[in-house]
């Protein structure tokens, strides 16, 4: 459940369409639902503006399916990560409208109609090889209601292939920058554009790139002001964080619109 259905129910308490028994029963598995091996924190969406997501790896088939049905029953938006075929089978033999992003490994569930929020998030990679890091935050973005553009494969090696994305670079209100190898693809972006941009350093490189370390520390020791840095091959993170950015900045432009009109 999220705040806005959470009003909702309130209201219809409020009015009288709803009475306090059915009210308790709709609210009977908040803040947190304890299930054996799992525990579903139900509030997530509340506190923080988008559900409890499912991390694949370690889970069973039927942990993945279980935890996907408690997640989906809110009425809520589902996103399962880094899922296997096998898991996403047993999830779409009771939700059929799931979706599998193969590129990313992600699950998703679109259960909110709710039209982009109006934040505008940009995902760029710098080679073909971290293009599954990069859907993965492309998808994580979505599926939080934001609106992305892709450029793929505009590394440093070919900088011409960038800047022919440039103005679309300074539209986006965050930016997540993927790249492996030396990982130097944030900070040439972050000498562009005022957007805060999320550098997500891969795995992928030769030998002394240390399975993704050597980008890591590039992007730690950036020297563009406006880069932040999450953990290697971690799109989810860069994508999350960047539909934040986005989605409050998306609140603010239109605040500050109402705020002008009550002003003329």
């Amino acid at each position: 459940m999220n705040e806005n259905a959470l009003k909702e129910l309130l209201q219809a308490v409020q009015s009288g369409q709803t009475n306090i028994e059915q009210a308790i029963e709709a609210l009977r598995h908040l803040p947190f639902e304890a299930g054996g091996e799992h525990t579903i924190d139900h509030h997530r969406a509340i506190r923080c503006g988008f559900p409890e997501v499912i991390f694949c790896p370690g889970k069973t088939v039927d942990h993945v399916q279980t935890i996907f049905a408690r997640l989906a029953a809110m009425g809520t938006n589902v996103l399962a990560t880094r899922a296997t075929p096998e898991q996403y089978a047993a999830v779409a033999a009771n939700h059929p409208a799931a979706q599998f992003h193969q590129a990313a490994r992600a699950i998703t569930l679109r259960q909110e109609e709710t039209p982009p929020a109006g934040g505008r998030v940009a995902v760029v990679s710098a080679g073909t090889g971290d293009i599954p890091v990069a859907e993965e935050a492309r998808v994580t973005a979505e599926i939080m209601n934001q609106s992305v553009s892709t450029h793929y494969d505009v590394g440093v090696a070919g900088l011409h292939r960038l800047l022919a994305h440039r103005r679309s670079l300074a539209e986006a209100d965050a930016i997540v920058v993927v790249a492996g190898m030396e990982g130097a693809l944030p900070s040439v972006v972050g000498g562009l554009v005022s957007a805060p941009v999320i550098g997500v350093p891969t795995s992928i490189g030769y030998g002394a790139s240390f399975g993704g370390l050597t980008a890591l520390l590039s992007m730690l020791t950036s020297c563009a002001s406006g880069v932040s840095t999450v953990n290697i091959d971690n799109g989810f993170g860069g994508g999350y964080i960047a539909a934040t950015i986005a989605r409050n900045v998306a609140a603010a432009r239109g605040h500050n619109h109402e705020r002008n009109r009550a002003d003329q």
